[in-house]
């Protein structure tokens, strides 16, 4: 009887760890269809967002830096201008917080930065925090491209990754089954 079972068990691993994979996200381009004049006048929550420019970055920037983000409902949180080249802001190697106001979001899924000037910046990361979502952190560590609103959406992989952890959670029961019948 638990020769079967000893026999499935090398299968069960090799699939959990196949399933284990970690895939680094590179930002893109902002979907045509993405509308920053959309945004919602509801109630007022704050965030928190902790930009940390990488040390490859240009030494300091005098460009323009803006940030959008938001959930998968269509909460959506802008702040037109975050640079102020009097405070240093967004120096090689340093990190930046910033408190920002705008509607109540669920968890957010998406963060877009919008960069014009001269002079080029390369953001290592950007975390947000929310009053109603977890903490998410954005990798970036590329330059940010002039003119155009660049980042991560990540509200359509969010049900997708559900499925995937779900099979993945059979798995671990299948498996503590199969060690528990071999003890």
């Amino acid at each position: 009887m638990n020769k079967p079972l000893l026999f499935l068990l090398p299968f069960a691993f090799i699939f959990i760890l196949s399933e284990a994979k970690s895939s680094r996200l590179q930002p893109q381009a902002a979907a045509e269809s993405f509308n920053i004049s959309y945004i919602q006048s509801a109630a007022s929550c704050s965030y928190t967002a902790v930009i940390t420019t990488s040390c490859s970055s240009t030494r300091y920037t005098r460009d323009q830096i803006s940030i959008s983000f938001g959930d998968a409902y269509g909460n959506q949180i802008y702040a037109p201008r975050l640079d102020d080249p009097s405070s240093r802001a967004f120096e090689r190697c340093s990190t930046d917080t910033y408190q920002i106001n705008g509607p109540c979001a669920y968890q957010i899924c998406y963060l877009y930065l919008y960069r014009t000037g001269p002079d080029g910046w390369k953001p290592k990361s950007v975390k947000i925090y929310g009053y109603n979502s977890r903490a998410v952190t954005f990798y970036y560590d590329v330059f940010i491209p002039s003119d155009i609103w660049y980042g991560f959406n990540l509200c359509q992989s969010a049900s997708s990754s559900g499925r995937h952890s779900g099979r993945k959670w059979f798995m671990y029961v299948v498996l503590g089954l199969t060690v528990g019948a071999l003890m």
